[in-house]
């Protein structure tokens, strides 16, 4: 592991006391995947893309992890925080798994955190994008295999500005998550030496904008930012165009904005730009094998989530071929996760010392209801993830 101090991991491991008991399986036993994902819900769609792309990306390795086989144990997260670690810790105490992946949700990867740190259970998040968890709550058991609300957000600032917007309105819903994604784009437009001339907050979950929408007209900004995500994203940008704003006053965002959206946002979508670390038209051997083999499997074509489910399947095959399946030598296993290179659907990945992903990210552009590759965004872009001590 890059720059992983051993006393500190040596800590970790060793107040957890459980690890020993979760981990020491025979060679001969199936390595044990504790999926604490939605299966219900809101996210339920979000929670199965990301379990099919885990599957697949075992199941084309021969379905063995190490040389032993796999079982998986899923759990239903119901994308609840309250229940986060007592979740959790079923799946670590009575479970017994060698790993847990999850979540999709911020607030219930809050609750799993604090279980990660008291039991050392290698835990791998596989979407939810609150900064924290590889940055001030950051530790040697802990990866992401998604990404970071800023890493995403933060290099269209720079692209707006190229693009000759000087003067930007930026809206999203009061929480935590569209917060951090504004200010990472804030923070790159502003270095670059444009101007936030309002920053919108609507009460979560609201989807009244006609209000806002008024307001961003008023104020004849060059651009608007936003992050709003699912249903929210395609009633944000539907009203948009309704409003007769999108022609005059073009419309940016973060990837999700318009993410498994493109059939719901008709015309309404069409020339907007968002910025990704995937994009299903990307145009490389590896992605078009994946999108293939996801379409064959599954009946439909993959996503991000989908990607990220896959990443995170091809993270362990690499780990665990590389300390021969043994799961009871936690820092063994831990150095061969944070070692891991993959050439992904989404391009080259590796982990930081924090262990997050430096990836790259996308510009993206609806044409014909589809996400246009225009350029990338951002090369392997590592998150500064600063307040991380390991």
């Amino acid at each position: 592991m890059k720059n992983l101090k051993k006393t500190a991991l040596a800590s970790v491991l060793g107040t957890a006391t459980l690890v020993s008991a979760f981990g020491a399986m025979a060679d001969d036993h199936p390595v044990k995947l504790g999926l604490m994902l939605p299966y219900s819900g809101t996210y339920t769609a979000l929670g199965e893309a990301i379990t099919n792309g885990l599957r697949l990306a075992i199941e084309q390795q021969g379905g063995q992890l190490g040389g032993r086989d796999v079982e998986y144990v899923e759990l239903d997260s119901e994308a609840n925080p309250s229940k986060a670690p007592q979740n959790m810790s079923r799946l670590v105490k009575g479970d017994k798994v060698d790993f847990v992946i999850g979540p999709v949700h911020s607030g219930v990867a809050m609750g799993m955190l604090r279980v990660a740190k008291q039991s050392g259970a290698i835990t791998i998040i596989p979407n939810a994008g609150l900064e924290a968890a590889t940055n001030q709550l950051c530790m040697p058991n802990v990866f992401r295999t998604s990404f970071s609300m800023w890493q995403d957000a933060y290099p269209m600032g720079k692209v707006a500005y190229e693009q000759g917007h000087r003067r930007i309105v930026t809206i999203t819903w009061d929480y935590a998550g569209g917060k951090e994604d504004l200010a990472g784009f804030e923070e790159a437009f502003e270095a670059e030496g444009g101007e936030i001339v309002e920053q919108i907050l609507v009460p979560f979950p609201s989807t009244e904008f006609q209000s806002y929408l008024t307001q961003i007209a008023s104020l004849e900004p060059d651009a608007v930012y936003t992050f709003f995500a699912g249903g929210g994203g395609v009633s944000f940008v539907r009203d948009y165009a309704a409003a007769g704003l999108k022609e005059s006053i073009p419309l940016l965002g973060s990837g999700f904005l318009t993410e498994g959206n493109v059939a719901a946002l008709g015309d309404a979508g069409e020339g907007v730009m968002t910025t990704l670390h995937y994009a299903e038209t990307l145009d490389s051997e590896e992605n078009q094998a994946f999108v293939s083999g996801y379409q064959e499997a599954y009946g439909e074509a993959p996503d991000t989530y989908a990607v990220q489910g896959y990443d995170t399947g091809m993270m362990l095959v690499q780990a665990l071929d590389a300390v021969d399946g043994n799961t009871e030598d936690q820092e063994a296993l831990i150095e061969a996760l944070a070692g891991v290179e993959l050439e992904s659907p989404r391009g080259p990945m590796s982990f930081s010392d924090s262990h997050h992903p430096i990836q790259n990210v996308y510009l993206r552009e609806i044409r014909d209801g589809r996400h246009e590759v225009v350029g990338v965004a951002a090369e392997q872009l590592e998150v500064p993830d600063d307040a991380c001590r390991m």
